[in-house]
């Protein structure tokens, strides 16, 4: 691969650079940090721009196992001329516990999903990576090219795979943490994949909404997110109950006429 000569690159520039100057088998290990790293930063940073308190800002929040992948990384672009100091010596992760560790790692991200927003999400895994196969072959077409200085098809393939990285990561940390909501759970309360019917006490029409974690919300097919302020006020609520949601218009009021399962 050929030196990269633009000391102006971007984070994600150098991430995708990085990231194929490594044997397939030791990239797949180690990406998912990387990207995780620079999006923290921010994919478009320029890396001249980059000191030593943003690593350790960035390390207060990692465990070990995060760092040496990162580090890796920081070296790489030290070796490469494009940072005056080794920022990989400011990133040091503070020690915790197992027990802290697994609790923080069990909590991050957690989702609840129906089981079709699983597969639909699983399916939209698959397209990504599928994408990412062309992606880095352009990437690999657009580096045979040696003047790296005017090169855009090379910039456009790098923020492509950036971006593609990003998505499949966070894809992947989504379906590996969710909990499939099962099927005989009981609608007493209102939970995650119940379908709920409600009359709107001021105009008398009547509205139907399921609740779901905001992967899958989608308020045009009348799937609300449980983050929403309705979705917030219904949960845990039971038949026959009056909620009231306040918005920027005022304050709508609701009856709860039935909990379906979803």
């Amino acid at each position: 691969m050929g030196n990269i000569s633009n000391h102006n690159s971007t984070l994600a520039e150098l991430a995708a650079d990085f990231l194929l100057s490594l044997p397939p088998q030791d990239r797949e290990k180690i990406q998912t940090e990387v990207y995780k790293f620079i999006r923290w930063l921010g994919l478009h940073r320029r890396v001249k721009d980059i000191g030593p308190a943003d690593v350790a800002s960035y390390a207060e929040q990692v465990t070990p196992s995060a760092v040496k992948p990162v580090k890796s990384f920081l070296a790489y672009i030290w070796k490469r001329g494009f940072t005056r100091i080794n920022l990989a010596t400011h990133l040091r992760a503070k020690k915790v516990s197992p027990k802290v560790a697994a609790l923080r790692q069990s909590s991050q991200n957690q989702t609840t999903l129906t089981a079709q927003g699983y597969a639909k999400l699983e399916a939209e895994l698959t397209n990504l990576k599928n994408q990412r196969s062309h992606v880095i072959e352009e990437l690999r077409k657009a580096m045979a090219d040696k003047d790296f200085r005017e090169n855009a098809p090379l910039d456009a393939a790098r923020e492509q795979k950036a971006h593609l990285e990003g998505k499949i990561e966070e894809l992947e940390s989504t379906l590996k943490l969710a909990r499939i909501m099962g099927e005989n759970q009981g609608t007493s309360r209102i939970k995650i994949g119940n379908t709920v019917m409600l009359r709107d006490l001021s105009s008398g029409k009547e509205l139907s909404y399921a609740l779901v974690d905001p992967p899958e919300a989608n308020p045009t097919k009348g799937k609300i997110s449980v983050a929403s302020p309705l979705g917030k006020v219904l949960l845990n609520k039971e038949k026959g109950q009056v909620v009231e949601v306040t918005a920027p218009g005022g304050i709508s009021r609701y009856y709860i006429k039935a909990i379906l399962q979803g």
